[in-house]
């Protein structure tokens, strides 16, 4: 099914969407990598408030290329979201609404996914020149210092995303692999 999505999200729009299902987001996302996430991990725990608010928010695990002249952006392509595992739980648990990304998760993700009513993206990997042109504006909000890894906060018209993880933890990584599984026993 295809979906406009909103974001923020909220949590009454992330618990009717569903694994498979395809969406168009629109409005404000950040950018955050392996080095961002340990940097926010170091903020919270120093007591200290993280440079966007997370609530209903959503995070593009990417970093992009230098953009070309006359272009708001280079090549925004996902980065593999199991790198920033082990400091996704703490967010979603501090209302994180979405997360883009490409690859699996951890359970301790999926259970975080489904205790917060939240949910998983997939951008399409290798397709990063093509959703650069979904980006309206961009602009480096935090740790400048970190280059490509900084924390970016982006404007999106119509963002080509699946939802691969859903609130209620359906994950299409494993419900597609069966489905294929099934198709070529019966073929």
């Amino acid at each position: 099914m295809n979906q406009s999505v909103q974001i923020p999200i909220s949590k009454e729009t992330a618990k009717k969407l569903k694994a498979g299902d395809y969406v168009y987001l629109t409005g404000v996302i950040y950018t955050a990598r392996d080095a961002a996430h340990k940097r926010m991990q170091e903020t919270l725990d120093a007591g200290k408030e993280l440079p966007m608010e997370i609530k209903g928010n959503a995070i593009y695990y990417m970093g992009p290329s230098p953009a070309r002249p006359g272009c708001v952006i280079g090549s925004a392509g996902p980065t593999t979201a199991s790198r920033m595992d082990k400091y996704t739980p703490r967010l979603l648990d501090l209302g994180l609404g979405a997360m883009i990304g490409k690859g699996k998760r951890s359970q301790a993700v999926i259970e975080a996914i489904k205790r917060n009513d939240s949910v998983y993206f997939a951008a399409i990997g290798g397709a990063g020149a093509l959703l650069s042109q979904k980006i309206i504006s961009s602009e480096v909000i935090a740790y400048d210092d970190l280059g490509a890894e900084a924390i970016r906060k982006l404007e999106v018209k119509d963002f080509p995303v699946v939802v691969v993880i859903d609130s209620d933890g359906n994950n299409l990584y494993e419900t597609a692999a069966g489905a294929y599984e099934k198709k070529k026993d019966e073929g």
